[in-house]
């Protein structure tokens, strides 16, 4: 029996759990989306509500604090700069978990776990990666024509 065991043991011992949780929570502070499974979802999201919380303290002794557990620099500090300030008058619910289907292999339920308030930050990485999309899809038109136009030509395409 487990009474009084809170918290998920993810099919991991204690030092593989702790590292895939730290990992999550840095993606997170990174991405601020990313796309796992529903019960790892609920058992990152304890550690990243706390961090938020140290961040908006804002002081050295929570930044180090913060140091210890995420696994980057640049993570601590778009936490500190960027993520809780965001948060400044809120006191908790940091958090949106957004159920997406399931995993091909096991049938494991998926779903995003992303930070309320990255819809905009989230909405300009999608219209870069469409405008990329595009661009490489115009150089790609422009080959084929040429192409096309050196084999009508009866001259070998240039590669």
């Amino acid at each position: 029996m487990r009474h009084r065991n809170a918290g998920y043991k993810l099919g991991r011992n204690t030092s593989h759990r702790r590292a895939l949780l730290r990992n999550l929570v840095t993606s997170i502070f990174l991405e601020d989306r990313v796309e796992t499974t529903i019960t790892k979802a609920k058992a990152v999201r304890p550690h990243v509500e706390r961090l938020i919380t140290l961040g908006k303290k804002g002081d050295v002794h929570s930044r180090r604090q913060a140091l210890a557990f995420l696994q980057t620099r640049e993570a601590v500090t778009r936490l500190f700069d960027t993520v809780a300030p965001r948060y400044g008058d809120r006191s908790g619910g940091y958090l949106r978990i957004v159920r997406t289907g399931w995993q091909r292999g096991d049938g494991a339920e998926k779903a995003f776990i992303e930070l309320l308030g990255a819809e905009q930050v989230l909405d300009e990485k999608r219209q870069k990666r469409a405008e990329a999309r595009a661009k490489r899809r115009e150089e790609l038109q422009k080959q084929i024509a040429e192409q096309e136009q050196a084999a009508e030509g009866g001259e070998e395409p240039k590669s």
